[in-house]
């Protein structure tokens, strides 16, 4: 007969949850202990015990047993057989249901701490950049079409900005998953004086779960991990086609470290940008393990049900992939050439200008949409006759409006940039102010999550 045994083993994967379900036991040991529920001398047999088993699965001598299914029955066995009968008491009061909960939440708690420590260091790079490159103009693109002047350090402070939003999503699950479920039991609660208040405070919880069946149940802390992940992974992949585009020969405004580059297996010339297409091949991956756990969840009954094993591998997998991206941005972003002549050049090139020639229009008194008229059909003049609105001779201005003077050609992409000199635009002012706000974000946060 086929052994479907595997089928339900968990331990392949929930084993890393190994130093936050030792944690939890040792917090729930002490508690009953305090609470006269079991002895004083027991506790103290179990906590040391599960030391020993910390030390085993840290230096790779513990005997992971498969038949065991998961992480908590087999570290429950081996303290059985290091301090014999007082194990058999650790478990009073609770139920795999409410320490796997837990130990989830415990880790995801920490997780969301290194994770938006990552991001802070990708910020710190782009600040970076911003402060190298602080006065160099480039294109700013709509629908991939050159629209309008920007500062490359304004460009990169968008980024900053998405980043940043991404701290705040993952301080916000942070705060929901800060809810310390032991004592749910199965789904009923315990039928024992425990203090649950005791336990939080032990395990670094702010607060305990008001309802037993809900806290078993409960994956909404998940969910709201992968969105938060999904959304950050969308940001750095729009990052990486940006800079897959910026690195191709036909944009040339970067060049990325060796490092960060691979060759072709028969063109010996490539340097393609692999770790960036990866890290936007990747984001699908994320955007998976989201859609995974929606679904499990989505018709369960209350309260547990096996189903919710499903929970960790895409968690896993989600918290990997994003903890291995930001390390590769911290790592990447540094280390990017910026070829100023060639995004400067740009910046003034071809029909960049038309806006600010329009509303060099309004400042003389033409009402703007009549303006934006004139400036469409000398647009279309000018590629026509394949020139530039800097070529165009002052006559071909005066044609359409007798308000254009030889000052029009004072009009750069450099002067372009400085008009903007609104909140949140892009003159350099502004942008100075705002990269000094951003380092000062970093700095309040240095010591701290």
């Amino acid at each position: 007969m086929t052994d479907f045994s595997r089928y339900t083993v968990s331990i392949d994967y929930d084993r890393r949850l190994y130093q936050q379900d030792i944690a939890g036991s040792v917090a729930h040991a002490k508690m009953l202990a305090k609470q006269g529920i079991i002895s004083q001398e027991d506790a103290a047999q179990i906590a040391q015990g599960l030391a020993g088993i910390k030390q085993e699965i840290e230096d790779g001598s513990f005997p992971w047993d498969p038949a065991l299914e998961d992480l908590h029955m087999n570290i429950e066995s081996r303290l059985h057989q290091t301090i014999g009968a007082a194990a058999g008491r650790l478990h009073t009061a609770r139920s795999r249901n409410d320490q796997v909960a837990v130990d989830l939440r415990l880790y995801t708690k920490e997780t969301i701490v290194a994770l938006v420590r990552g991001l802070r260091g990708v910020q710190r790079a782009l600040t970076g950049l911003a402060e190298q490159y602080h006065d160099v103009v480039m294109p700013g693109y709509t629908h991939l079409q050159r629209a309008q002047p920007v500062l490359f350090a304004h460009h990169m402070l968008a980024y900053f900005e998405m980043f940043q939003r991404d701290i705040g999503r993952f301080h916000d699950c942070h705060q929901r998953t800060d809810v310390m479920p032991l004592g749910s039991g199965a789904l009923a609660g315990v039928a024992y004086q425990t203090d649950r208040e005791f336990l939080a405070k032990e395990l670094g919880f702010s607060r305990i779960s008001a309802n037993s069946m809900d806290a078993v149940s409960d994956r909404d802390f998940v969910v709201e991990f992968l969105a938060a992940a999904s959304v950050c992974m969308m940001h750095f992949s729009r990052m990486s086609e940006e800079l897959v585009l910026w690195s191709s020969g036909e944009f040339g405004f970067i060049r990325l470290a060796d490092d960060f580059t691979t060759g072709s297996s028969i063109m010996p010339q490539k340097r393609n940008p692999d770790f960036a297409e990866l890290a936007r091949g990747k984001t699908g991956r994320v955007y998976g393990d989201l859609m995974g756990m929606l679904t499990v969840l989505k018709g369960l009954p209350l309260t547990y049900n096996r189903d919710l094993q499903e929970d960790k591998e895409g968690f896993f997998d989600a918290a990997d992939t994003l903890t291995t991206t930001l390390d590769v941005f911290q790592a990447m972003l540094p280390g990017l050439k910026l070829n100023e002549e060639r995004v400067s050049g740009l910046a003034g090139e071809s029909q960049m200008l038309a806006t600010d020639l329009a509303d060099y229009l309004v400042a003389k008194g033409m009402p703007f949409r009549e303006a934006h008229g004139i400036m469409r059909q000398l647009s279309r003049h000018c590629d026509e006759g394949n020139i530039g609105l800097n070529d165009l001779p002052i006559g071909e201005y005066k044609k359409l409006s007798r308000l254009f003077e030889p000052d029009v050609y004072d009009i750069t992409a450099i002067s372009s940039a400085a008009a903007r000199d609104n909140p949140g635009g892009t003159a350099p002012g502004r942008v100075a102010a705002a990269l000094a706000e951003a380092k000062e974000i970093l700095e309040a946060a240095a010591d701290g999550f």
